[in-house]
Protein backbone atom coordinates (compact mmCIF):
# COMPACT_ATOMS: atom_id res chain seq x y z
CA UNK A 1 0.00 0.00 0.00
CA UNK A 2 1.23 3.75 -1.13
CA UNK A 3 -0.17 6.90 -0.47
CA UNK A 4 0.68 10.24 -2.82
CA UNK A 5 -0.54 13.43 -2.49
CA UNK A 6 -2.47 14.83 -5.38
CA UNK A 7 -4.01 18.30 -4.65
CA UNK A 8 -2.80 19.64 -1.18
CA UNK A 9 -4.92 21.80 0.80
CA UNK A 10 -5.71 24.77 -0.52
CA UNK A 11 -6.28 26.41 2.96
CA UNK A 12 -5.24 25.39 6.64
CA UNK A 13 -8.17 24.80 9.28
CA UNK A 14 -6.35 27.90 11.67
CA UNK A 15 -5.90 31.15 10.27
CA UNK A 16 -2.58 33.16 10.50
CA UNK A 17 -4.84 35.11 12.85
CA UNK A 18 -6.30 32.71 15.12
CA UNK A 19 -2.67 31.28 15.68
CA UNK A 20 -1.60 34.64 16.22
CA UNK A 21 -3.73 35.54 18.66
CA UNK A 22 -3.56 32.11 20.51
CA UNK A 23 0.25 32.62 21.10
CA UNK A 24 -0.33 36.53 22.05
CA UNK A 25 1.78 37.30 18.69
CA UNK A 26 1.43 41.32 18.68
CA UNK A 27 3.87 42.24 15.82
CA UNK A 28 3.82 40.54 11.93
CA UNK A 29 7.50 39.44 12.49
CA UNK A 30 7.38 35.88 12.96
CA UNK A 31 4.34 35.23 10.67
CA UNK A 32 6.58 33.22 8.10
CA UNK A 33 7.27 31.31 11.03
CA UNK A 34 3.94 30.78 12.53
CA UNK A 35 2.03 29.75 8.91
CA UNK A 36 5.31 27.06 9.13
CA UNK A 37 4.09 26.11 12.79
CA UNK A 38 0.33 25.93 11.58
CA UNK A 39 1.42 23.69 8.55
CA UNK A 40 3.32 21.15 10.64
CA UNK A 41 0.63 21.34 13.49
CA UNK A 42 -2.01 20.49 11.07
CA UNK A 43 -0.01 17.45 9.42
CA UNK A 44 0.54 16.22 12.73
CA UNK A 45 -2.96 16.16 13.88
CA UNK A 46 -3.55 14.51 10.53
CA UNK A 47 -0.65 11.50 11.39
CA UNK A 48 -2.31 11.26 15.02
CA UNK A 49 -6.18 10.66 13.80
CA UNK A 50 -5.66 9.38 10.37
CA UNK A 51 -7.71 11.59 9.03
CA UNK A 52 -7.31 14.79 6.89
CA UNK A 53 -9.03 18.15 7.50
CA UNK A 54 -9.42 19.95 4.47
CA UNK A 55 -10.62 19.19 0.94
CA UNK A 56 -7.12 16.98 -0.79
CA UNK A 57 -7.53 14.83 -3.60
CA UNK A 58 -4.92 11.15 -3.23
CA UNK A 59 -3.95 8.00 -5.22
CA UNK A 60 -3.76 5.07 -3.24
CA UNK A 61 -1.71 2.20 -4.44
CA UNK A 62 -2.30 -1.73 -4.12
CA UNK A 63 -0.67 -4.69 -6.18
CA UNK A 64 -3.95 -5.98 -6.40
CA UNK A 65 -7.50 -5.81 -5.95
CA UNK A 66 -8.53 -7.68 -2.62
CA UNK A 67 -10.74 -10.74 -2.19
CA UNK A 68 -13.85 -8.25 -1.76
CA UNK A 69 -13.92 -4.59 0.13
CA UNK A 70 -11.26 -2.37 0.54
CA UNK A 71 -10.90 0.31 3.18
CA UNK A 72 -9.99 3.92 1.61
CA UNK A 73 -7.20 5.46 3.85
CA UNK A 74 -7.52 8.82 4.76
CA UNK A 75 -11.14 9.29 6.68
CA UNK A 76 -13.16 11.06 5.85
CA UNK A 77 -13.67 10.28 2.33
CA UNK A 78 -15.39 12.64 0.15
CA UNK A 79 -15.84 10.70 -2.96
CA UNK A 80 -13.43 8.34 -5.51
CA UNK A 81 -12.57 9.47 -8.73
CA UNK A 82 -11.07 6.89 -10.25
CA UNK A 83 -10.19 2.98 -9.84
CA UNK A 84 -7.48 2.53 -12.52
CA UNK A 85 -5.52 -1.25 -12.92
CA UNK A 86 -3.21 -2.47 -15.12
CA UNK A 87 -4.76 -5.93 -16.73
CA UNK A 88 -2.65 -9.25 -17.58
CA UNK A 89 -1.32 -7.76 -20.78
CA UNK A 90 0.04 -4.30 -19.24
CA UNK A 91 -2.13 -1.91 -20.07
CA UNK A 92 -4.19 0.61 -17.84
CA UNK A 93 -7.58 0.30 -17.42
CA UNK A 94 -9.88 2.69 -15.63
CA UNK A 95 -12.82 0.59 -14.00
CA UNK A 96 -16.27 1.87 -14.82
CA UNK A 97 -17.85 3.32 -11.59
CA UNK A 98 -20.62 1.04 -12.37
CA UNK A 99 -18.72 -1.81 -11.04
CA UNK A 100 -18.05 -0.88 -8.26
CA UNK A 101 -19.92 0.99 -4.88
CA UNK A 102 -18.56 3.59 -2.69
CA UNK A 103 -19.33 4.04 1.13
CA UNK A 104 -18.31 7.43 2.52
CA UNK A 105 -20.72 6.81 5.23
CA UNK A 106 -17.98 5.00 7.27
CA UNK A 107 -14.74 5.79 8.81
CA UNK A 108 -12.46 4.56 7.09
CA UNK A 109 -14.87 4.87 3.89
CA UNK A 110 -14.99 1.56 1.50
CA UNK A 111 -15.18 0.36 -1.83
CA UNK A 112 -16.77 -3.07 -2.74
CA UNK A 113 -17.64 -4.65 -6.30
CA UNK A 114 -20.99 -3.55 -7.09
CA UNK A 115 -23.84 -6.26 -6.84
CA UNK A 116 -23.13 -8.87 -9.28
CA UNK A 117 -19.45 -8.00 -10.14
CA UNK A 118 -16.28 -8.35 -9.08
CA UNK A 119 -12.71 -7.06 -9.07
CA UNK A 120 -10.73 -7.46 -12.58
CA UNK A 121 -7.75 -9.59 -12.61
CA UNK A 122 -4.60 -7.47 -12.54
CA UNK A 123 -1.05 -7.75 -13.72
CA UNK A 124 1.25 -9.36 -10.85
CA UNK A 125 3.10 -6.30 -10.50
CA UNK A 126 3.67 -3.22 -7.73
CA UNK A 127 0.99 -0.86 -7.83
CA UNK A 128 -1.54 -2.43 -10.05
CA UNK A 129 -4.12 -1.02 -8.87
CA UNK A 130 -4.78 3.32 -8.42
CA UNK A 131 -7.77 4.75 -6.67
CA UNK A 132 -8.07 8.79 -6.74
CA UNK A 133 -9.91 9.92 -4.43
CA UNK A 134 -11.04 13.30 -2.75
CA UNK A 135 -11.07 13.35 1.43
CA UNK A 136 -11.45 15.87 4.09
CA UNK A 137 -14.02 17.40 6.40
CA UNK A 138 -14.16 20.60 3.33
CA UNK A 139 -13.42 23.81 4.09
CA UNK A 140 -11.89 24.95 7.81
CA UNK A 141 -15.14 26.06 8.87
CA UNK A 142 -16.42 22.23 8.92
CA UNK A 143 -13.27 20.82 10.46
CA UNK A 144 -14.68 19.97 14.54
CA UNK A 145 -13.69 22.55 17.11
CA UNK A 146 -11.66 19.79 18.80
CA UNK A 147 -9.29 19.70 16.31
CA UNK A 148 -8.82 23.35 15.64
CA UNK A 149 -8.33 23.66 19.59
CA UNK A 150 -5.50 20.82 19.66
CA UNK A 151 -3.37 22.31 16.49
CA UNK A 152 -3.72 25.99 18.28
CA UNK A 153 -2.13 23.97 21.66
CA UNK A 154 0.55 22.36 19.33
CA UNK A 155 0.75 26.02 17.54
CA UNK A 156 1.63 27.45 20.97
CA UNK A 157 4.14 24.55 21.89
CA UNK A 158 6.17 24.82 19.06
CA UNK A 159 6.71 28.37 19.73
CA UNK A 160 7.20 27.75 23.59
CA UNK A 161 9.94 25.03 22.42
CA UNK A 162 11.69 26.93 19.69
CA UNK A 163 14.84 26.26 20.68
CA UNK A 164 14.47 22.78 22.36
CA UNK A 165 17.17 20.33 21.20
CA UNK A 166 15.87 17.49 22.37
CA UNK A 167 14.23 15.73 19.59
CA UNK A 168 11.34 14.02 22.07
CA UNK A 169 10.73 16.91 23.06
CA UNK A 170 10.27 18.85 19.93
CA UNK A 171 7.80 15.89 18.63
CA UNK A 172 5.97 15.10 21.80
CA UNK A 173 2.51 16.30 20.90
CA UNK A 174 0.95 18.20 24.15
CA UNK A 175 -1.38 15.67 26.43
CA UNK A 176 -4.56 17.83 26.27
CA UNK A 177 -4.04 18.27 22.36
CA UNK A 178 -3.61 14.35 22.58
CA UNK A 179 -6.85 14.00 24.51
CA UNK A 180 -9.05 16.19 22.33
CA UNK A 181 -7.68 14.45 18.77
CA UNK A 182 -8.56 10.45 20.56
CA UNK A 183 -12.20 10.50 19.74
CA UNK A 184 -11.12 11.31 15.96
CA UNK A 185 -8.45 8.88 15.67
CA UNK A 186 -9.39 6.13 13.09
CA UNK A 187 -8.14 2.98 14.43
CA UNK A 188 -9.17 0.08 11.96
CA UNK A 189 -6.79 1.46 9.48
Amino acid sequence: MALKLITPPSVEPITLAEAKAHIKALTSDEDALIQIWITAARRRAETFTRRRFITQIWDYFRDCFPCWGMEVPNAPLQSVTSVKYVDNAGAEQTLGASKYQVDANTDPGRITPAYGEAWPVTRDQMNAVTIRFVCGYGLAAVVPEEIKSAILLMIAHLEQHRSEVSAVEMFEMPRAADHLLAPYRVIRF
